[in-house]
């Protein structure tokens, strides 16, 4: 019996990466997972790679439009949602006296805009004690240079999830963000060089990057009745790296 049967979840942003990671054992732990990608390429090729209990919507959570196709989709196809994990991000960097305009309006519009609206037009289809996961940053704990733009604009949802355990108490739906450190993935190897890759595994205790399915297995506790008593928490998940 696996700890998610019967059960839809929706992940943004589930082609690649940590998200792919878990979409992929959500369906192995019996539910139905949509996922979304502004790719339809690479949207695709995930749900080839799933291969079942899959639907895979087009969509970039940054469009209010694409956000309102993606959950008519899911209310027309199962009606309800028991975990929405919203794990559409971009990374984008910079130093203070570089970033640009539009780098800065990148960022906040997916990480932080993006995420609000994608949890508020989930809202009415999210069942009463269903689960709530935001994928944050461990940049928004440290002082990375070059990252403060994206820090910032992933430091917003914890907060979201701490105001919206009291908004959502009588339903008994939990809001949680799950805060990765440095994951190997093709979103980090598209934004980091080969010197700052290595300077982020200089902090890490372990030397290494984390794996996309050591964080998945973090998603699925928060997914399940295993984090019934975990709500507006902050769980970090990188190895270490944010306490020495």
């Amino acid at each position: 019996m696996g700890k998610l049967d019967g059960k839809t979840a929706v992940i943004t942003g589930g082609t690649s990466g940590m998200a792919l990671a878990g979409a992929k054992l959500f369906v192995d732990e019996g539910a139905h997972v949509f996922i979304t990608g502004r790719r339809k390429d690479t949207l695709d090729e995930a749900v080839q790679l799933i291969g079942r209990n899959v639907t895979g919507v087009q969509a970039d959570s940054a469009d209010l439009g694409d956000l309102d196709r993606l959950f008519e989709t899911v209310r027309r196809d199962k009606g309800s949602i028991d975990v929405l994990w919203a794990s559409a991000g971009t990374g984008e960097q910079g130093r203070l006296g570089e970033i640009t305009e539009d780098q800065f309006e990148a960022a906040f519009s997916l990480n932080a805009r993006g995420t609000l609206f994608t949890v508020q037009k989930a809202l009415p289809l999210l069942n009463d004690g269903g689960s709530i996961i935001m994928t944050g940053s461990n940049a928004s704990l440290r002082g990375y240079p070059g990252w403060g733009v994206y820090a910032a604009s992933k430091a917003v949802l914890p907060a979201y999830a701490r105001v919206w355990v009291s908004e959502l108490r009588d339903r008994r739906i939990r809001a949680n963000v799950l805060t990765p450190g440095q994951v190997a993935s093709p979103t980090m190897e598209q934004v980091m060089d080969e010197q700052t890759k290595a300077q982020f595994e200089s902090v890490i205790p372990r030397r290494a990057m984390g794996r996309p399915e050591e964080i998945a297995s973090v998603a699925l506790f928060l997914a399940s009745d295993d984090s019934s008593y975990v709500n507006g928490m902050e769980l970090v998940a990188d190895g270490g790296t944010t306490v020495i």
